[in-house]
């Protein structure tokens, strides 16, 4: 069954709304499972998973996501649940949201906060939870080469590369470390304060300094 949907913006990785929660919060599972979903919505948004069907793999269940038009959609499911039901289920939560001003979506800044489509999901996962219903079965036998396009990893893969990744931007930005110490604003703020100073010191000693020459030419003739 679907225990988790996230529906999230493509753009800034924010997600908009979310379902109700229908697993057993025992051990903090629901939110360890939230944030890996709120982690791939992030990897998404950066461009690091490119295609636009996916399913992960984590433990027992799996991640299923469609991206489309620049929202996504996110659920989680048993690994024992059909996956051409879970994209079904997606596809029905892509075409509701299609009925919404893109303009209001854009708008939303705070995470969650679309809560007109908490309500929508509940009602489009309730036609999903009996896999065996005369609808439900009729989806499972169409199109039965659905699946070809579905990418699959499982989680692990994804969090050693964002790792990797990690370790690569950080060796690359180190050598800019020096360079980047002297450009910093309260430097700036030092150079400007000072300068003037400094230079009008100097101008003062190379003043007193051809003086003291002059005066000692003068003596000597």
């Amino acid at each position: 069954m679907v225990k988790l949907t996230i529906v999230g913006r493509v753009s800034d990785g924010l997600p908009l709304a979310q379902g109700p929660r229908y697993m057993i919060e025992e051990n903090n599972n629901f939110l360890f499972y939230k944030q890996q979903a709120e982690f791939i919505l992030k990897e998404i948004s950066k461009g690091a998973l490119a295609h636009s069907k996916m399913t992960i793999h984590i433990d027992h269940h799996c991640f299923n996501h469609l991206v489309d038009n620049g929202i996504i959609f996110i659920i989680l499911c048993d690994s024992s649940y059909p996956r051409k039901l879970a994209f079904h289920y997606l596809q029905d939560l892509q075409k509701e949201f299609e009925k919404f001003d893109n303009r209001l979506i854009e708008k939303i800044t705070r995470p969650y906060s679309f809560v007109k489509f908490d309500s929508i999901i509940g009602n489009i996962r309730r036609q999903y939870i009996d896999t065996r219903t005369q609808a439900n079965l009729s989806k499972l036998n169409a199109n039965k080469k659905q699946d070809v396009d579905i990418v699959t990893k499982h989680i692990s893969e994804i969090l050693e590369r964002r790792q990797n990744a990690e370790i690569s931007d950080r060796i690359f930005v180190s050598p800019q470390t020096v360079s980047s110490i002297w450009s910093s604003p309260r430097l700036e703020v030092i150079a400007l304060k000072w300068t003037p100073i400094t230079t009008i010191v100097v101008v003062a000693v190379v003043l007193l300094w051809a003086s003291l020459v002059l005066t000692d030419h003068i003596i000597i003739s």
